[in-house]
């Protein structure tokens, strides 16, 4: 079976949504099918009509840059042109049997337009509506009018793609509520590549040295620094555990658009000491810093996104031995059972957090059991073998014998 999949971005940028494009890849060649890759013209620095990078090879969709920087609605229409006009040469050259789009919608239109004429089925991929990425991220208006554009455009496509696999049940539910049937709307769960994620190596004490920490004190969170992760009211929570939970600190790696923010905050509850910013280290450092870390934590805001989508980042910890410590929503109750697997707290609740964090190492003696069975679900449910075998049925119906 050859599979064409259309992707937003790809290697050599770091994000969820590369990662999880990876783990797909690997598991579908792993079965024994052929994949091909394109990315349309959102993917950055794009320096030709191909490019390998570690080991995977990528077809590119160049365009001028004077094509994007335009009027928003201008700029989205001339990057779908595009992507259209690349994807109907490549698909005449590498002959696939699917088309397979991955969100967003600029990606899924331009592949709807070429399956259809070329009688391929097309197979649609949600990871995340777009009208609420543009809110959470780019401060667009809920249930403005171009909200309520781009959510009839995404209807559009999903009631006239042949499959549509979303990354999690709120996610399906949404499609489902949008009139689409049942059976055409398959779930491939967020994974992790379990010989990546091993438990985390020992504790490097050169490192917990040099960034002030003590062993087994210190909580965090690795990822991007977005306002839905909701780092702002775990460093409100640190502050009124000053006088409180002797030695604890708060580990934040990475970087975003809230880091002076949080920085900034931290300053103004005097807890500057006790919150620790690395920036943004190179993703081959990264499992270091699991290694310094006992609990991981992830306070989410409740928002529809943070409600409809889950995560990567807790399974990865969990696939690690890693305690994992997050707000109740929806996208985090999907992937964490309360007390078994992790535990939840309230979600925009401070005061909630606060007892919560206390409970949390009241309950020290039983982490290495909880550690374990989170470290045993990702094991059985949630390996790349597992969830991309989800595609099977899915492929099989849709591809003509």
């Amino acid at each position: 079976m050859r599979i064409l999949h259309v992707l937003d971005h790809s290697l050599p940028q770091q994000s969820g949504y590369v990662f999880r494009t990876l783990g797909i890849l690997r598991a579908q060649r792993a079965r024994g099918w052929e994949t091909f890759q394109l990315t349309t013209p959102r993917h950055p620095e794009t320096h030709g009509p191909e490019e390998s990078v570690n080991g995977w090879h990528f077809y590119r969709t160049p365009i001028s840059n004077s094509a994007i920087a335009t009027l928003p609605l201008a700029g989205d229409w001339r990057q779908m042109a595009a992507t259209r006009a690349r994807l109907q040469r490549l698909v005449r050259e590498v002959r696939p049997d699917i088309l397979h789009a991955h969100s967003p919608i600029l990606n899924g239109l331009p592949a709807l337009s070429v399956a259809r004429r070329e009688g391929l089925p097309l197979v649609y991929e949600v990871r995340a509506f777009w009208e609420d990425a543009a809110v959470n991220l780019h401060g667009a208006r809920p249930w403005g009018l171009r909200y309520r554009a781009t959510r009839g455009l995404e209807s559009y496509l999903l009631r006239r793609a042949d499959g549509v696999v979303t990354i999690c049940q709120g996610l399906r539910r949404d499609v489902l509520d949008r009139g689409i049937a049942a059976d055409k709307v398959t779930v491939v769960p967020n994974a992790v590549d379990l010989t990546t994620f091993q438990n985390a190596p020992p504790r490097d004490h050169a490192l917990l040295a040099r960034l002030g920490l003590e062993p087994g004190a210190a909580i965090g969170f690795i990822g991007s620094f977005y306002a839905y992760e909701g780092l702002d009211l775990l460093i409100e929570a640190l502050a009124e555990l000053r006088g409180e939970l002797a030695g604890l600190k708060l580990l934040l790696v990475g970087g975003g658009p809230q880091e002076a923010r949080l920085k900034a905050l931290a300053r103004d509850l005097g807890v500057e000491d006790r919150a620790i910013f690395t920036g943004r280290v190179p993703h081959e450092e990264v499992e270091r810093y699991y290694g310094l870390l006992d609990v991981l934590v992830y306070p989410r805001h409740r928002m529809r996104l943070t409600e409809l989508v889950t995560p990567l980042k807790p399974l990865e910890a969990m696939a690690q031995g890693k305690l994992v410590f997050a707000s109740d929503v929806g996208g985090h109750q999907e992937l964490i059972e309360d007390g078994k697997t992790g535990f939840l707290f309230p979600a925009d609740d401070k005061a909630g957090l606060v007892r919560a964090l206390h409970d949390l190492f009241a309950r020290r003696p039983r982490w290495p059991e909880i550690c374990a069975a989170g470290r045993a679900f990702v094991e059985g449910q949630r390996s790349w073998e597992a969830s991309a075998a989800h595609y099977d049925p899915l492929y099989r119906r849709l591809v003509k014998p």
